[in-house]
């Protein structure tokens, strides 16, 4: 199992694309992905349990991933948060 510390970076935070960009990167992997914020834990790869975090910008979130494939899918969302989902230049 892997863990990462991240900071939601983009200005709107966990919203609804940001939250389909993020399970959209995650779908190819067979690990599980876990984030959690503000006391709760969710299923990374469910749009609706990543919206019910209610990530805003500033707010960290611990990722797991765990399984065959957990670096990869690790390097591929650090990767995402790093882009700020790709919504800002």
């Amino acid at each position: 199992m892997l863990e990462r510390e991240l900071t939601v970076s983009n200005r709107l935070g966990l919203h609804a694309r940001a939250t389909a960009k993020l399970v959209q990167v995650l779908a190819p992997f067979r690990c599980n992905a876990t984030l959690a914020a503000k006391g709760r834990e969710v299923n990374a790869k469910s749009i609706m349990g990543v919206m019910l975090l209610v990530a805003g910008q500033g707010t960290p979130v611990l990722l797991r991933t765990d399984g065959d494939d957990e670096q990869a899918a690790m390097d591929a969302l650090v990767a995402l948060f790093e882009r700020r989902f790709d919504e800002e230049s």
